[in-house]
């Protein structure tokens, strides 16, 4: 009975996880096929040889080697900084206190609920006021310190033992180096997920680069991708291609920190 309930129980986890994949195999053996190709009935669920065609005309089309390295660049920078600031500000507001600590903490639970579309235009004419339009900072510093990643830290910092902090500053330890080698290698589950977070936000953000970058020189990822769909071709295999590129970093950046992604996510649940 036991055998076949784990033998059932294994059968419909792997259908799921079949029809989990699926779709992404798919969409990389649609890379490797010419356009006409992809959409046969039935459809060819083999690699094909139209691999390097594919990748050759994405690169004419819209440069994939410089539209990616763009996209890399700008998301390692941004989930670096913004996991330094909100760990700093998540610190600040689980273990200090200071005037006006909870009004702070109150603005920060509303700019949660702000919808994002509310903030492009004023956000746009700022970075027009600064002369920042079609430059890497405009995609960097906007949302640098982002009140989910901020709330998220907080949340995670409220469950460290505060008589660790105080041991290290009855042993004359400074703030800053309290921090940094006490601190963050504790929470370096939370900030490996965080940086999942963040690296997944910046990476598929589409409308506010679009809004600011005018040159296909700066064009990141997910908007080179969208000058694919034309008015009356497409070609599917550019844009399998292109979605299968786009997508592997996510793919590995997950599979590196899983571990760290989980137990950041249950860290949070300890102490609200």
């Amino acid at each position: 009975m036991t055998m076949t309930r784990t033998g059932l129980t294994y059968t419909v986890l792997a259908m799921f996880a079949i029809l989990s994949l699926g779709p992404f195999y798919w969409m990389f053996v649609g890379s490797t096929h010419p356009s006409g190709e992809i959409f046969a009935v039935p459809p060819n669920l083999l690699p094909g040889d139209h691999l390097a065609t594919n990748f050759a005309n994405l690169e004419q089309n819209v440069g994939i080697v410089r539209v990616l390295l763009n996209s890399l660049g700008v998301t390692i920078l941004y989930t670096i900084g913004s996991v330094l600031i909100c760990s700093l500000a998540g610190y600040g507001f689980a273990k200090f206190e200071f005037k006006g600590k909870k009004l702070l903490f109150s603005l920060l639970l509303a700019a949660i609920m702000i919808p994002y579309h509310v903030t492009l235009i004023p956000l746009f004419q700022l970075m027009a006021k600064w002369g920042w339009l079609n430059t890497y900072q405009a995609l960097l510093l906007p949302n640098l310190a982002h009140p989910f990643g901020i709330f998220m830290m907080r949340q995670n910092m409220q469950a460290l033992p505060s008589d660790l902090l105080e041991a290290a500053r009855m042993d004359g330890c400074s703030e800053w180096r309290i921090f940094s080698r006490v601190v963050l290698p504790v929470m370096r589950p939370a900030m490996a997920a965080l940086a999942i977070f963040m690296f997944m936000y910046q990476w598929n953000n589409f409308l506010w680069p679009l809004l600011v970058l005018n040159t296909g020189e700066m064009h990141t990822l997910p908007v080179a991708l969208s000058s694919l769909i034309g008015l009356s071709r497409i070609d599917y295999g550019q844009v399998m291609m292109g979605a299968t590129i786009a997508t592997l970093p996510i793919i590995v950046i997950f599979l590196f920190l899983q571990r760290q992604f989980v137990s950041g996510l249950l860290g949070g649940s300890v102490k609200g």
